[in-house]
This record gives structure tokens, C-alpha cells and sequence, in this order.
């Protein structure tokens, strides 16, 4: 189980690669997972972070030879890796000049690999700076996220990727319609409207060991609504309420579990004959919600 990743292709054209790469052993089944539907098909890749140029030649023949393959390193003598028909472009991923530059030149792309600098610097930025250059149905994939808890890279901070990137999935779940506009109750949950938002670029985000990997397709990101699938009024069905309540609410399977503890059943004795105050209610509710937070606390050590 440990070694199966080295029955992959791509591991195979890593270890046969002409020159010289580091890679973890985690990664090529993620390369495989995410990469596969590429292969032999016409699309623009590019590496942020080619070193030695070793993986450039397991991508390409992981891709095939309709792909264009391109490298981006801080380091000028990457330039030599041209030689073995390569584009090499040399630059500083957290400079915004170098991207508009750089897609001016190439285009727009089809996947990016962030294998760079891993600073927080170079990983938000970087994904801001490409984001509208990547054709719909690509993919950014950040490597190294582990970066993200290291004191070398001054993490853990507040402005980590990997706090960013919690962020962002607050910022996809953004996309909602406000239908209080509607008249009815549904409205955009508070704290997920972000102004630096990404959410009509980024249709989902997916977690690995040690990467953060962002799915790019406009088209499906349009904003959250709910529609029922017949007119409620000609449904002639005794489960169709006029107002949709939510169970949790009214449910004596689940009210009965936060009325077995003891404060409640002493709350409740000492209030019933205040049992219809406004206070007193907001009080109990606010307790009952302490309970219920006190029954997942562990599970968030």
C-alpha cells in the first residue's frame, strides 16, 4: 500500500527522467488523480519552479507531445533547459509586470504548478496574478502547502496559504442569491461575501496532503438558488407545509436528548410558569446552544 504509487506512469518517467528532480513520494498519485484527463490532448502547462529540469521531461511524456510544456525559475542559467525544447521564462512569480508580461507572450494556459518559492508571498499572489489566464477547465495546483506551518517561511501566521485558502472556501460559498430581494426568507449567509473575491473565477477547491488545488470553470459558477421541482399549491401531500420548518427546531427526537440534561430539566421547572417570556426563552436557547457546542467540542482538538 505504502509503494503503490510507484506503479504509476508518472512515476515511472520521474525516476527515467533525463536530468535531475526532487518530488515527494505523495505526489504522484495527486499527479495522477488530477492530470490524467490531460493526457495526449492539446493543452499549455506550466511549472513554476524547474530547478534542475528534471520534471519537465516526466511531463512531458506524462502529457504526450501535443502539450506545451513551459518552466518559470528565478535562477537565469534555467535558460540552458531550453536547449532540450523547452520554454524557459525567467522571473519573479509575486511580481504582477512579470504575469502580464508573460501572458502576453504565451497566453492564456491551461494548468499551473506552483512548485516556486512557497512563501505566502509568492502563493496568494501568484494565484491572484494568473487566475484570469487559466482557460475554463483548468487547474492550479499548489505544491508544498506544508510551508504553510513552517517557522522558515515566518508560519504559522494569520496570512498563511493555507489560512488564505480557508478563506477562499468561505468565499465560495459566497455565491448565493439574495432572496430576501424575492420576498422570501433565504439570504447570503453573513461573513462569506468577500471583496477580494475569487468565486466566479474558482468553481471548487480540493485539499491533499501538501497541496491546495483550485478547479477553474466560469461557467459553473453562478450564485445559489433553490427551486422546488412543482408548483407547492398543486402538491396535494400532508409532508407539504406552508412554512418549510426545519426539524431541528420542532423535533421531540432531537429536543428530547438537550431536555435529559439535568440544567435544563431544573431551568425548565424553575421558568415553566415564565415559560412564554421573550427573556427567559432567549436565555434557555442560549444554553441549549452551549450544550450542543459542548457535544463537538472534541471533535475540534
Amino acid at each position: 500500500m505504502q509503494n503503490d504509487y510507484k506503479k504509476l506512469d508518472i512515476y515511472k518517467f520521474f525516476q527515467e527522467s533525463k536530468l535531475l528532480s526532487t518530488k515527494g513520494n505523495t505526489f504522484f498519485d495527486v499527479y495522477s488523480e488530477l492530470l490524467s484527463k490531460y493526457k495526449n490532448k492539446k493543452i499549455t502547462f506550466v511549472e513554476i519552479g524547474v530547478k534542475w529540469g528534471g520534471s519537465l521531461f516526466m511531463w512531458k511524456r506524462f502529457f504526450g507531445k501535443k502539450a506545451r510544456i513551459i518552466g518559470i525559475d528565478l535562477d537565469p542559467s534555467a535558460k540552458e533547459l531550453e536547449k532540450f525544447g523547452f520554454e524557459i521564462f525567467i522571473g519573479d512569480q509575486s511580481s504582477k509586470k512579470f504575469w502580464d508580461d508573460f501572458f502576453s507572450n504565451v497566453g492564456s494556459i491551461d494548468i499551473l504548478l506552483d512548485d516556486g518559492g512557497h512563501t505566502n508571498e509568492h502563493q496568494i499572489l501568484t494565484l491572484n496574478y494568473v487566475l484570469d489566464n487559466i482557460n475554463n477547465g483548468g487547474i492550479i495546483i499548489v505544491e508544498d502547502v506544508i510551508c504553510s506551518y513552517q517557522k522558515k517561511f515566518d508560519n504559522p501566521s494569520k496570512y498563511s496559504f493555507i489560512n488564505y485558502s480557508k478563506f477562499l472556501i468561505d468565499d465560495l460559498n459566497g455565491r448565493y442569491v439574495d432572496n430576501i430581494k424575492k420576498g422570501v426568507t433565504t439570504h447570503p449567509p453573513k461573513g462569506v461575501n468577500k471583496q477580494k473575491s475569487l468565486n466566479k473565477s474558482v468553481y471548487s477547491i480540493k485539499f491533499y496532503t501538501n497541496f491546495v488545488v483550485f478547479f477553474i470553470d466560469r461557467k459553473k459558477c453562478i450564485d445559489t438558488d433553490f427551486i422546488f421541482n412543482k408548483k407547492k399549491w398543486k402538491v396535494e401531500d400532508n409532508l407539504i407545509k406552508v412554512q418549510n420548518q426545519n426539524l431541528r427546531w420542532s423535533s421531540h427526537i432531537y429536543s428530547n436528548q438537550i431536555l435529559e440534561n439535568k440544567v435544563i430539566k431544573r431551568l425548565g421547572k424553575i421558568f415553566f410558569f415564565l415559560k412564554d417570556n421573550f427573556f427567559v426563552n432567549t436565555i434557555l436557547r442560549k444554553i441549549t446552544v452551549k450544550i450542543r457546542q459542548n457535544k463537538i467540542k472534541s471533535f475540534f482538538e
